[in-house]
C-alpha cells in the first residue's frame, strides 16, 4: 500500500522514461522488513510537498544541479541492471545509489530539454505540436510541462505548446504553465505577446500571482518601454498580489527610466532601510537619474554604495560616471573611475572612449584627451563629428596648433564623418590665435568650397588673426565683409577690434577707428578721445566710459577695460590709464588688486592684461608712497606681488616673465620668490629705501 501512494503521487521531473511506480511495483516480497516499516508518506522524502518545491524553482529558472542533489538522500531501493526481474538491495547511502539515482534524473532531464527544443523548431501549428509531443515516448506530467516550457526560446510555438498541455493534462495549478510560458516572451523581448497571453488567462478563470507580475515587469523593461512596467506594476494591488522586494527594486529602474524620478528615488530610500539586493542596472540608472539633473556628487555616492553592498559595477556604469564627471567638469574623478575599470578587468568600449574624450575636451585637460583619441585611432575606432570638434575646440583653447591640424587631417581622411561648421571654425581659431595668417585663409577658402558661410564667430577669429600680423588693411577688408553679409557685430566682436588696436603701430590705428564707429558707436567714441586727444570738459571722458560699461555684457567688461588700458599704456597715456583702472574698481570689475594682512601687503595682478598690470602697479608704488614717507606708516616685514605663474596659450612669456624685466628696469627690490612660484618679494626696509631713492630723484613712473 505504501508503494502505491510513494508512487502515484504527482509526478516530479525525476520520472525515467519507464515510471518510477513500475519499478516499485515489482518489488519482491522478501522487502527487508525495516524498509517497509520505515516508510512514512508524511515524512518520505520523496512526499509531493516536498517535489513541489522544485515546481516553483523552475517558473523562475532552469533548475540549478543544487537541486539535484536533494534527491541522494532518499531512501529507495535500486534495480540492477540484469536481464531477469530480480533485484539487489543497495544502501541509499551509498555513492553508488546516488550516481544511480543523478543518472536516472539526468536522463529525463535532458529529454525533457531535447522536447522543448523539438517543439521550438517544429511549424507554428497544432497539429505539429501535438505530433512532437505525442512522438516523446512517455507520459508527460505536470513538472515535466513546466521544464519543457521552461526550456523553449520560441514565441510562435510556446502558446500552441501550452494550450496543448492545458488541455490534455489539466494541471493542478494552470498558473505556473502560464508563468514559464511568459518567461518565452521575456526572452524573446515580446511584451504585446505577453500582455496577450495575461488576457487569455483572465479569460480562463485564472487568477495570476505575483511570479505572473514580475515576468511581464521584467518584460517590459528588457523591451525598452519602462512606462509599461510601471503600469504593469501598479496592476498588482487590484488582483492581490504585493510585490516582493525584488519586484520593488526592479520598479527603482523602471520609474527612473519612465522619467518618474522622485518615486524611484523614494523606493531607492527604502531599499537602503530594508536593505533590498539591487541589481546593477538598477544602480546604473540611478547614477543616470543623478546625473542628468546635475547632482554628480549624487552619483559618486550611488558608485560608493554599490561597492560597500558587494555589486560589482558593469562596463555601462563605468561609461555614465564618466559621462557625468564630464559634465561636471571633473576630469580628475574621471581619471580615478578609468583607473578603476581598468583594474576590474573591462576593457574601454566605444562609449568610454567618448565619454573621456569629452571630460578631459571640456577641462582642456589636452594631453590626457590627446592620449585617448590617439588610443582610438590604434584600436580602429571610428570617431564622430561631435568628438573631432571637442577636440578641435580645446586644441583651439588651449593653442595647440600642430595637435589641431593632425586631428583635421584625420577627420578629412576619415570615411565616416565630414567637417562641418564648428570644425572650421575651431581651425580657423586655432590659426588665428597663433597668428598663422595663409593657414587661416586657406581654412576659411575650404570652409566655403564645403558650402558654410563663415559666421560671425569665424570671421572674428579671422581679424584677429590679421591683427596679430599687423595687417590693418585686411582687418578693415574683413570687417567690410561682415557688413556686407548683413552680420550685425557683437560685444565680442567689436573686443576683438579693440584688441587689434592695442596691437597696431600707432600710426595706422586712424584706419581702424571708423570700423569700431561703424560697429559700437559708443565705443568709437571713447577709442576716439583717447586716441586723439580730445580733452573737452573735465569728467567727459569718466562719463563716456562709464555708459560704455553701462551697455556691454557683463562677460566682456573687463576684456574690453583691460584693451583701453593697453592702448592708454602704448600712446602713453598714463593718467587715463588710471582713470579707466579706478572705474573698474568702482564697478567691480577689478575686485581684490591690494590685500593688507599683519606681516604682508600685496598687489594681485593675476587677471590683468600686461598694460592693466603695469598702471595697477603704478597705482600701487604710489599708494606705499604715500603711506610710508607722508603718513609715516608702517610696513609689514614684507611686501609681494603676485602674477602668476601660467603664460598666455598662444604666447611663450607669461606676465611673471614680463614683470621681472620690468622690476629690473625700475631698479626695484622685487625678486622672484624660489618657494612661491609668480610672486616678488622684498622686506619693508628695502622697500623704504627704494621708495625714498625714487622720491629725492624726482620720482619715475612705473
Amino acid at each position: 500500500m505504501s508503494f502505491h501512494h510513494l508512487c502515484s503521487s504527482p509526478s516530479s521531473l525525476l520520472h525515467d522514461p519507464l515510471p518510477l511506480c513500475n519499478l516499485l511495483s515489482v518489488y519482491p516480497k522478501s522487502t527487508p522488513r525495516s524498509f517497509l516499516c520505515s516508510y512514512n508518506p508524511n515524512s518520505s522524502p520523496f512526499h509531493s510537498r516536498n517535489l513541489l518545491q522544485v515546481t516553483h524553482v523552475s517558473v523562475q529558472e532552469a533548475i540549478p544541479q543544487s537541486e539535484k542533489s536533494k534527491l541522494d538522500d532518499a531512501d529507495l531501493p535500486i534495480p540492477t541492471p540484469t536481464a531477469s526481474k530480480s533485484y539487489v538491495w543497495v544502501n541509499p547511502k551509498s555513492p553508488r545509489a546516488s550516481q544511480l539515482r543523478r543518472k536516472s534524473y539526468d536522463s529525463r532531464y535532458s529529454s525533457l530539454i531535447k522536447l522543448a527544443e523539438s517543439l521550438d523548431a517544429c511549424k507554428p501549428n497544432e497539429a505539429d505540436v501535438c505530433d512532437v509531443i505525442t512522438g516523446f515516448g512517455g507520459k508527460l506530467f505536470e513538472q515535466d510541462a513546466v521544464v519543457t516550457l521552461n526550456n523553449m526560446t520560441n514565441p510562435e510555438i510556446a502558446p500552441i505548446v501550452l494550450n496543448n498541455l492545458l488541455e490534455t493534462m489539466k494541471p493542478s495549478r494552470e498558473v505556473i504553465l502560464y508563468n514559464v510560458t511568459l518567461k518565452v516572451f521575456r526572452k524573446s523581448k515580446d511584451l504585446e505577446k505577453s500582455e496577450k497571453l495575461f488576457d487569455e488567462m483572465l479569460e480562463r478563470g485564472v487568477k495570476p500571482d505575483n511570479a505572473t507580475f514580475t515576468t511581464i515587469i521584467s518584460c517590459a523593461r528588457q523591451s525598452g518601454v519602462p512606462k509599461r512596467a510601471v503600469e504593469w506594476f501598479e496592476k498588482m494591488s487590484s488582483f492581490g498580489c504585493e510585490p516582493d522586494n525584488v519586484t520593488l527594486a526592479a520598479m527603482i529602474d523602471a520609474y527612473g527610466r519612465a522619467g518618474n524620478v522622485e518615486m524611484a528615488l523614494s523606493l531607492y530610500d527604502r531599499a537602503r532601510t530594508e536593505k533590498w539586493r539591487i541589481d546593477a542596472v538598477t544602480f546604473s540608472t540611478l547614477i543616470r537619474i543623478y546625473g542628468v539633473s546635475g547632482n554628480y556628487d549624487g552619483c559618486l555616492n550611488i558608485y560608493e554604495e554599490m561597492k560597500a553592498l558587494g555589486v560589482k559595477p558593469n562596463l555601462v556604469i563605468y561609461n555614465r560616471l564618466l559621462d557625468s564627471m564630464g559634465r561636471a567638469k571633473r576630469p580628475w574623478q574621471a581619471k580615478i573611475i578609468h583607473k578603476d575599470l581598468i583594474s576590474n578587468g573591462f576593457t574601454p568600449n566605444w562609449s568610454t572612449y567618448a565619454a573621456l574624450i569629452r571630460a578631459y575636451g571640456r577641462a582642456r585637460y589636452g594631453d590626457d584627451a590627446l592620449v585617448i583619441y590617439r588610443e582610438m585611432k590604434e584600436k580602429g575606432l571610428s570617431l564622430t563629428v561631435i568628438l573631432y570638434n571637442t577636440l578641435l575646440s580645446m586644441c583651439a583653447d588651449i593653442g595647440y596648433v600642430d595637435e589641431a591640424f593632425e586631428i583635421f587631417q584625420d577627420m578629412k581622411n576619415c570615411e565616416t564623418c565630414d567637417p562641418d561648421s564648428w570644425t572650421f571654425s575651431s581651425l580657423i581659431t586655432v590659426y588665428s590665435c597663433s597668428g598663422r595668417v595663409s593657414e587661416a585663409e586657406a581654412a576659411l577658402l575650404q570652409m566655403r568650397e564645403a558650402g558654410f558661410e563663415p559666421t560671425l564667430f569665424v570671421l572674428t577669429s579671422v581679424i584677429q588673426c590679421y591683427g596679430k600680423a599687423k595687417q590693418v588693411d585686411d582687418v578693415v577688408r574683413t570687417f567690410d565683409q561682415v557688413l556686407e553679409l548683413g552680420i550685425t557685430p557683437d560685444d565680442r566682436f567689436c573686443g576683438c577690434l579693440l584688441n587689434v588696436m592695442t596691437q597696431t603701430p600707432s600710426e595706422e590705428i586712424g584706419k581702424l577707428i571708423g570700423c569700431v564707429e561703424k560697429a559700437k558707436p559708443k565705443l568709437g567714441q571713447v577709442v576716439k578721445m583717447l586716441v586723439e586727444e580730445q580733452n573737452g570738459e573735465e569728467g567727459v571722458f569718466k562719463k563716456e566710459t562709464s555708459e560704455l560699461i553701462d551697455s556691454i555684457g557683463s562677460d566682456v567688461k573687463k576684456a574690453y577695460l583691460n584693451c583701453l588700458i593697453d592702448l592708454c599704456v602704448n600712446l602713453n597715456k598714463l593718467e587715463r590709464a588710471c582713470e579707466i583702472l579706478q572705474l573698474g574698481l568702482e564697478y567691480d570689475i577689478y575686485t581684490g588688486l591690494q590685500s593688507k594682512s599683519a606681516t604682508q601687503w600685496s598687489l594681485h595682478l593675476k587677471s590683468l592684461s600686461l598694460g592693466a598690470a603695469l598702471t595697477a602697479l603704478h597705482v600701487w608704488m604710489n599708494d606705499l608712497s604715500e603711506a610710508a614717507l607722508e603718513s609715516g606708516e608702517e610696513f609689514p616685514p614684507l611686501l609681494g606681488i603676485n602674477t602668476g605663474h601660467g603664460k598666455h596659450k598662444y604666447s611663450d612669456k607669461g606676465l611673471a616673465a614680463v614683470f621681472e624685466s620690468h622690476l629690473k628696469e625700475l631698479n626695484a627690490p622685487f625678486h622672484e620668490a624660489p618657494d612661491k612660484v609668480g610672486w616678488f618679494l622684498t622686506t619693508s626696509v628695502a622697500a623704504k629705501a627704494w621708495l625714498e631713492s625714487r622720491r629725492s630723484s624726482g620720482g619715475v613712473s612705473a
